[in-house]
């Protein structure tokens, strides 16, 4: 499991960021792809693509990030 922290809503244009916490932490869905973008699940509840450059990886504990998971997934 993986989590980054959100740092930055800037810098794309239209891209939406409404559902984008500055500070706050998400579990990444998938690898970041081809064209930069990783999945999390934002504040909507809902998994979307957002830009890489928005995000800052936190490293965590194994039975950390098992927390973390199930808190989230609440």
């Amino acid at each position: 499991m993986n989590f980054v922290v959100c740092i930055s809503r800037e810098g794309y244009g239209d891209f939406s960021t409404d559902d984008l916490t500055l500070g706050r932490l998400y579990e990444v869905q998938a690898p970041v792809d081809d064209h930069g973008m990783i999945r999390v699940v934002d504040d909507s509840g809902e998994d979307y693509l957002y830009p890489r450059d928005f995000f800052e990886v936190v490293e965590v504990q194994q039975h950390t990030a098992k927390r973390l998971h199930e808190l989230l997934a609440a």
